[in-house]
């Protein structure tokens, strides 16, 4: 049972970057899909979740409108897409999923994905 995050690494300021979250040993169908960020010596920081009852998106006012979310249940992956992305979104991003409703509270998701780094630098 794992998550295997993906899609890290250097970007130019206002460039684009997709993260990849492949679970493997359980199916994504019936869990909330959840996408956070850390910067070093800081908590783990919500921005984005899918819905598990209806797939809404929600998504942190930091990246509202540059960064969305999906879920493709035929591959059991879901992604984060980043757009115009800014030096502040420097920071290791982590997938994880939940049982319940969307929370950008880390607390209750069951597994998370190994990280990734991000760097946004001209």
């Amino acid at each position: 049972v794992q998550l295997q995050a993906s899609g890290g690494g250097l970007v130019q300021p206002g460039g684009s970057l997709t993260l990849s979250c492949e679970a493997s040993g359980f199916t994504l169908e019936y869990l909330a899909t959840g996408w956070f960020r850390q910067y070093p010596g800081k908590k783990r920081e919500g921005i984005a979740c899918i819905s598990r009852r209806d797939g809404s998106v929600f998504l942190a006012d930091s990246v509202k409108g540059r960064f969305s979310t999906s879920k493709d249940n035929a591959k059991n992956t879901f992604y984060l897409l980043m757009d115009n992305l800014r030096v502040e979104d420097t920071a290791t991003y982590y997938c994880a999923v939940l049982r319940g409703l969307c929370s950008f509270d880390s607390e209750g998701y069951k597994y998370w994905g190994q990280g990734t780094l991000v760097t946004v630098s001209s």
